[in-house]
């Protein structure tokens, strides 16, 4: 039996990718800065919290990582965890810096210091191409990140190219897109909006406040993307790929979209509010899967109208039976 050690377990692709390794007979192991306290929600969510084996690391001390290593000694490691909300990082640069990049930094290290032949999957992300404009962006689209998030993530997957270049790790990149599902946390503007739309269509009176719904983004539907994480690293060679659906909507899009499933028109609720800008954003986000397509023979079912409808139905049958 293979095993696997998922650092983030507790965030919304650490329980699905838990939750997807299990089911091909892997035994899991998974992370938390303080796996006694942490109340790993999700996990009970999916139903698998028992079947986890969970263990305290902090991914910023290098001794605490190379400990749970020693211990749990996996043959495959994916590395989920770091600060995840691009509009927090603006407000914590620098704990978005260390966790992202100095935790990606010790769990190479640390492989490296172990001398086993561990695979390793690095959670990359989309925003590190800043806007792309009318282009699709693919592995070879220049970085240009526009947020201490970004900024993070394209050090963090440099970290990764250089060791498996300098060193011989079997060390990958997912460059993933926009992907959502109802393990999404509140403060996602994903989430905020099905929950809006949820609430308003049972009767309550508040506006949902917006900031620029005329951004684009390629959205995806999150259990689909845990399984390219899982096919990289089933692959003869490390290499890094853009996940996405290959398709860009406006965030309106999605509003419209949330607001239709409950029977609602969008335009009576949304209030547009200068507040939740951000100093800088991207416009367009779109991705270019090909290569996943052809080399991992991955692609996307879910689009964003989909992912809408299951976001919404999740949440609406999340009410009744809080009710009940």
């Amino acid at each position: 039996m293979k095993k696997a050690l998922i650092c983030g377990i507790s965030g919304q692709d650490g329980a699905y990718l838990a939750k997807l390794l299990l089911e091909k007979g892997y035994i899991v192991c998974g992370t938390s800065r303080d796996a006694q306290m942490s109340s790993f929600g999700n996990l009970v969510r999916l139903g698998i919290r028992e079947q986890v084996k969970l263990e305290s690391m902090s991914l910023t001390d290098f001794r605490s990582v190379l400990q749970v290593l020693r211990k749990i000694q996996p043959d495959e490691v994916y590395n989920l965890a770091g600060q995840s909300s691009v509009g927090l990082s603006f407000e914590q640069p620098v704990e978005t810096l260390e966790s992202i990049t100095t935790g990606t930094l010790n769990l190479l290290e640390a492989l490296r210091f172990t001398g086993a032949p561990i695979k390793i999957y690095n959670a990359g992300s989309s925003e590190c191409f800043g806007d792309t404009r009318d282009a699709s962006a693919n592995e070879t689209t220049p970085f240009r990140p526009r947020s201490p998030y970004a900024v993070a993530k394209a050090a963090a997957f440099w970290e990764v190219a250089n060791y498996r270049e300098a060193y011989g790790l079997f060390a990958c990149s997912g460059i993933l897109f926009n992907h959502e599902s109802p393990l999404r946390p509140g403060r996602f503007v994903t989430q905020k909006i099905v929950a809006g739309a949820c609430a308003i269509a049972q009767g309550s009176q508040e506006k949902l406040r917006l900031g620029d719904i005329s951004v684009r983004r390629d959205w995806g539907w999150a259990p689909e993307y845990v399984e390219a994480m899982y096919l990289m690293l089933q692959q003869e060679k490390p290499d890094d790929y853009v996940i996405a659906t290959g398709e860009s909507n406006k965030l309106e899009d999605f509003v419209a979209a949330a607001f239709a499933c409950v029977g609602l028109d969008w335009h009576d609720y949304v209030v547009i509010d200068a507040g939740f800008y951000r100093p800088t954003d991207i416009a367009v986000g779109r991705g270019h899967p090909a290569k996943a397509r052809e080399q991992l023979g991955w692609q996307a079912k879910y689009k964003m109208q989909d992912v809408v409808r299951m976001m919404v139905e999740a949440k609406q049958a999340n009410l009744v039976k809080q009710e009940s």
